[in-house]
């Protein structure tokens, strides 16, 4: 099956944009390009996209996933089965939060037994996830930006995570006390840079990581609830801002 750049958008979830930039990057390549200048791609393509997703869903950073769906050596049918395993993993864990919440709420309503801490807390649990994780880590390589995390880390203590969420917190207000200028004026721009700034002192983000970032604050609940904490709207602001931020550098 043929699909234009839009439908296959629409069919994987992701922006036309998007697809243009792994286009020029080198990372997913159309079938063909009619006179027209128009991209199309084929069941081939769709495969590689999937895979690209599933790497991205791993926090692979685009140069490592470059290398590894453009290696000589990739097993799809591999990458695959790792996909479905990660699934599994997730579902399970989807069931356990589920479990975990109704029971707490007939304990708020007097009809359950009193939870002990394990019971709040056990299901919420990330071993098996960080487990499977590590071991795609060591098949596929250590991603750059989590070695310079771990670097960046690797002598602090206690004191020093602690100032450095104190850092972030203070940070954060100045975000929900400009917000009101909007996401495309100087002020809120400036934060979005000293922002990426910070990102970077810890590893190299790069303009796709940051937009991953921002979609993160915007749609994951714990993200989003930590900066519509400061400001309600201030996560869908930091989405807009970092788009915008991005879309302003990648045209320079």
């Amino acid at each position: 099956m043929v699909y234009t750049v839009k439908q296959l958008s629409q069919l994987a979830g992701v922006s036309v944009r998007t697809l243009h930039y792994y286009d020029e990057i080198g990372l997913l390549k159309p079938s063909f390009i009619k006179e027209n200048g128009y991209r199309y791609y084929e069941d081939q393509q769709v495969m590689k996209l999937q895979q690209i997703l599933f790497f991205k869903e791993l926090t692979f950073p685009l140069e490592d996933i470059i290398k590894i769906v453009n290696s000589p050596d990739f097993d799809v049918k591999k990458a695959l089965e790792d996909h479905k395993k990660l699934l599994k993993l997730k579902q399970k864990k989807i069931q356990k939060l589920l479990k975990t919440v109704e029971a707490t709420v007939e304990t708020l309503k007097g009809g359950g037994t009193i939870m002990n801490n394990n019971d709040l807390f056990g299901s919420f649990s990330e071993k098996q996830m960080e487990e499977y994780k590590e071991e795609a880590k060591k098949r596929w390589g250590h991603t750059e930006a989590y070695k310079q995390s771990v670097e960046h880390t690797k002598n602090w203590t206690k004191r020093d995570y602690q100032q450095a969420v104190e850092s972030w917190k203070q940070f954060n207000r100045k975000l929900g006390e400009t917000m009101d200028y909007g996401f495309d004026s100087l002020e809120f721009q400036a934060l979005i840079r000293q922002h990426h700034e910070k990102i970077n002192a810890f590893y190299d983000c790069s303009l796709e990581m940051l937009r991953g970032l921002g979609n993160l604050y915007a749609t994951d609940p714990r993200f989003k609830k930590t900066y519509d904490s400061v400001k309600p709207g201030l996560a869908v602001c930091m989405k807009k801002a970092i788009d915008y931020y991005c879309d302003r550098l990648e045209v320079m």
